[in-house]
């Protein structure tokens, strides 16, 4: 994580680029290393610690993170509960399998929103210049 974000301050201390809004993007972040353990150990607790300091940097760079999380065998999100509370919002994507007339869409729901509403569902299909909305369910 360290590298990682001294790679995005040298991102966003490029000319072109000092104005514009900056989103990292991280796939995943049980892939992560905190640098603590010299064999990157630190189990759950490393997980905490990897967002802790990717939050912590884009709030005093005002940026934006996107962090992918990795889903058990049960479909549960992988890690430590504490993860969900150091998030803005919360969203997953799966694949609709049950509904003959839905199957093979993507469902996209907000778990979470800190900033918002949350409990929406979206069923997307998946088309080859990207997604298109199916149908929607709120959370009345």
């Amino acid at each position: 994580v360290p590298a990682l974000l001294e790679f995005c301050d040298e991102l966003r201390s490029k000319k072109e680029n000092r104005n514009k809004p900056f989103f990292l993007i991280v796939d995943s972040l049980q892939t992560l290393d905190d640098g603590k353990y010299a064999n990157g150990g630190g189990g759950r607790a490393k997980d905490r610690r990897c967002l802790g300091m990717i939050t912590d940097w884009c709030k005093e760079h005002y940026a934006n993170a996107v962090v992918i999380g990795q889903v058990n065998k049960s479909g549960e999100m992988a890690g430590s509960n504490v993860l969900k509370h150091m998030v803005d919002a919360m969203m997953t994507l799966s694949v609709e399998e049950r509904d003959p007339d839905l199957r093979g869409c993507r469902v996209l729901q907000m778990v979470k929103n800190r900033f918002g509403g949350s409990g929406g569902t979206f069923f997307l299909e998946l088309r080859d210049r990207g997604f298109r909305e199916v149908a929607r369910v709120s959370a009345a």
